[in-house]
């Protein structure tokens, strides 16, 4: 700095007020900013990025995990339904064997003949007095049991009986071999038809005497009906009507039930025998599967570390699980002993004390289905999910008629097992997520310290040119017009210090020929004065004679319509009407001709409105009078005479304006329509409403030369009573406040409320409709109503 230009103080360079201090708060704050953004989208991006990685890593194992579910329920499916259509199999071996002795008894006979002289496949037959039965002695490798009823009075068994036990002696050959071959069973057995249920079974065990103690009296009653009631009835019925049968499979299934002999919970396989004629039921062949067996193929089931299986009836009795899934599913084993036959298991699912399981729908389809489900274990919620199977559909014997039944195969599996693999690699990608968000704030407040040093090296560099300049600002203020500074900067700032240097050489040379400069500006200002008020006046001028010329074309247009007089003195009719311009001078027109009884009523609307518009409209008024005093009286020649008048009018004044215009010529009660305008509404004495189209009737005026071609009439009925609604468009096309026209359904609706009231009553009530319709709206076009009403 030069010529006595003194650096301001250090405490003035750094105060919040200094240059310096907003340059680095602003350009800090931009740099804060800009690394906020960045750094936030970089943040955004690495969150994104990691919910997508996770999102993608978790889609593709729930997918993995989900399909393996239904792989292994589908193989654990296919190996239940194997164990099913193995016993399936077996038991029809048996039936096999046995049906083919009844087809043929003779063979039957003589092997039963040869296996009674074998001790070792045959043993006498003993009376027991304590229970009323006979039953073959210990060392046979079955037990024939024949209860009290077909006993005679010598406690043997009655001939047919005999006969019977000596045919189905096959039995003792083939139920041990089946005991040894195939699945695992806890019994075969045979009983006879109903009339003779003689009950032969392997291995051998003291069947009679288990049945006497957990089935009291159970010798007095006929087997069949005892044991298992309805089930013989049924394989009767589907002999006599096939239809009725669920499978085409004849084999028989009982629901879950407590063994007589073994005391084990079982499932019976019942194949029903027919008699040789195929009419009548002959008795079964049956095999008692443990539960042990479907208990063994679930409890193989193995899915993450607790997942297990279970199978279920179709009514939510589970037939088999393990004992930890049966706390899972929290459902209790329990035995009805209170009825006779056999004893029930009753394990139910809709009996559990987990709402979710009580809840948990079976499938209704052979397709897995897989369900998310929570249970509550210790006081919390654990999300569970459970694939459901159903196998293959079985008859099943339940106490009741013989119905079809599908089991369900189930697992059950904690969600945060079988997704243990998911939780564990979202884990990792939020542990690597947050490692990099710290790492990218790290970067930041670095980048930020670092920006902020630089700046505050770079603004003491910028700001010591201004400085300078404030220096000098303050001693020209001071008046001292000879400072100077001196910035060595080549920046924007040096350019400053040279402008600065150059105003103030300006302002010292001003100083000192400043009243020289006054003197010539206060002449100029007084020259432009003048010439300003000088167009002033002539504005005002053009105003006034533009207001004269508006406000006598206003008076003439009101001086040519109809007065109300001329209108009430009209011969037979009531004429009412309404005309508003938009501007001070409207374009619409309406005029009321009479010739002694002839009334001619016209009404158009020119192009556009003010002033040309009003002009033309007294044209077309004027001409209309002279052809009337003519005594022109055809209303098409009328309208040609006054088209060619008006034609030529605009021609010479080279104006594009034109209008629509019809007339109503009244004479004897006969009314004559012609020229093209908006519709003619007329509204009958009744009430009824006729709209007439005129667009067919004329053409526009001032448009053609020649419009006789296009020119017709139409006659209209005008009876005592009716009322004819004439208008220009500036009614139908009014704005509502929220921009709806006002249209013509409201005009006709509004006329025809009042079509009994007087002309002026009508007029009056149409144009109230139409103002509050508009409210505050603004009117764009000129209104113009006439309402005639016959007397």
């Amino acid at each position: 700095m030069t010529n006595g230009a003194v650096s301001p103080p250090w405490y003035r360079r750094f105060s919040p007020r200094s240059f310096r201090a907003k340059f680095i708060l602003v350009v800090g704050a931009a740099v804060l900013f800009d690394l906020l953004v960045g750094g936030g989208i970089a943040l955004w991006n690495v969150q994104r990025l990691s919910r997508d990685a996770a999102q993608q890593v978790g889609n593709g194992l729930t997918k993995a995990s989900r399909e393996y579910l239904q792989t292994y329920i589908d193989a654990t499916a296919l190996r239940a339904n194997l164990l099913f259509e193995r016993v399936h199999s077996e038991v029809g071996v048996l039936a096999g064997s046995m049906q083919a002795m009844i087809d043929h008894p003779e063979t039957a006979k003589a092997i039963g003949d040869t296996i009674a002289k074998d001790r070792t496949l045959s043993t006498p037959l003993v009376y027991n007095a304590t229970g009323d039965w006979v039953q073959n002695l210990p060392g046979a490798p079955g037990t024939t049991s024949i209860w009290g009823y077909l006993l005679d009075s010598n406690h043997q068994p009655i001939p047919a009986v005999r006969d019977h036990v000596r045919e189905s002696a096959l039995f003792d050959i083939l139920g041990p071999t089946l005991m040894q071959t195939g699945s695992k069973k806890l019994q075969v057995y045979y009983v006879g038809p109903k009339a003779l249920p003689v009950m032969r079974a392997t291995p051998a065990s003291e069947l009679a005497q288990t049945f006497d103690k957990l089935y009291p009296g159970h010798n007095k009653a006929n087997f069949w009906d005892f044991f298992f009631p309805g089930i013989y009835d049924d394989w009767q019925t589907w002999l006599d009507k096939p239809s009725s049968q669920p499978l085409d499979d004849v084999t028989t299934i009982t629901a879950p039930y407590i063994d007589a002999n073994s005391g084990k919970q079982i499932v019976s396989f019942f194949r029903p025998l027919w008699t040789a004629d195929r009419k009548s039921v002959a008795g079964m062949a049956a095999a008692d599967v443990t539960l042990d067996q479907l208990t063994d193929l679930v409890q193989s089931v193995k899915v993450a570390d607790t997942g297990f299986g279970f199978l279920a009836m179709s009514n939510g009795n589970v037939v088999a699980v393990n004992s930890a899934g049966e706390k899972t599913l929290g459902v209790v084993t329990a035995s009805d002993a209170a009825g006779q036959g056999v004893t029930g298991l009753d394990r139910s699912l809709k009996k559990s004390d987990q709402p979710a399981i009580v809840a948990l729908s079976m499938p209704t389809d052979d397709k897995p289905d897989i369900q998310h489900i929570v249970l509550k274990q210790n006081g919390e919620d654990v999300p569970y999910i459970a694939v459901l199977k159903q196998l293959a559909p079985t008859n099943l014997w339940n106490n009741g008629p013989i119905v079809k039944e599908t089991m369900t195969l189930g697992f059950l599996v904690p969600e945060r097992e079988i997704y243990a693999s998911l939780i564990a690699a979202q884990s990792d990608i939020s542990s690597a997520t947050n490692r990099i968000l710290k790492y990218q704030i790290l970067t930041v407040l670095v980048s930020l310290f670092v920006v902020f040093v630089a700046i505050f090296g770079i603004s003491k560099r910028i700001t010591a040119g201004l400085s300078a300049l404030a220096a000098g600002a303050r001693q020209l203020q001071s008046k001292d017009y000879s400072v100077r500074v001196d910035i060595p900067t080549k920046d924007e700032v040096g350019e400053v210090g040279v402008a600065f240097n150059r105003m103030a050489e300006e302002i010292r040379y001003h100083t000192e020929n400043l009243e020289q400069l006054v003197e010539d500006r206060t002449r100029d200002l007084e020259n432009a004065n003048s010439e300003i008020s000088s167009l002033n006046e002539q504005l005002r001028s053009e105003n006034l004679r533009l207001g004269a010329e508006l406000d006598v074309a206003r008076q003439i247009q009101r001086m040519v319509l109809p007065k109300e007089r001329e209108l009430s003195a009209m011969p037979g009719v009531e004429i009412a009407a309404y005309m508003r311009p938009a501007d001070e001078v409207g374009g619409d027109y309406y005029d009321v001709l009479r010739d002694g009884q002839k009334l001619k009523v016209g009404i158009g609307d020119v192009t556009g409105h003010g002033l040309e518009s009003g002009v033309l409209m007294l044209m077309v008024q004027s001409v209309a009078r002279a052809l009337q005093e003519t005594g022109e009286n055809n209303p098409a020649q009328f309208l040609d005479r006054l088209n060619r008048a008006i034609f030529k009018n605009l021609e010479r004044t080279n104006s594009d304006k034109h209008l629509s215009l019809s007339f109503l010529d009244y004479e004897d009660g006969k009314l004559t329509l012609s020229g093209q305008h908006e519709e003619v509404v007329v509204v009958r004495a009744g009430g009824g409403v006729e709209r007439i189209d005129t667009i067919d009737l004329g053409f526009p005026i001032g448009l053609e030369k020649d419009i006789s071609p296009f020119v017709a009439t139409r006659n209209i009925a005008f009876a005592s009573g009716d009322v004819i609604v004439l208008h220009t468009d500036g009614v139908t096309e009014a704005e509502g406040r929220k921009g709806e026209l006002f249209g013509l359904d409201r005009l006709v609706e509004s006329a025809r409320q009042r079509h009994g009231s007087s002309a002026e009553e009508i007029k009056n009530g149409i144009i109230q409709d139409l103002m509050d319709y508009i409210g505050t709206s603004k009117i764009h076009d000129d209104i113009t109503l006439v309402v005639i009403r016959h007397r």
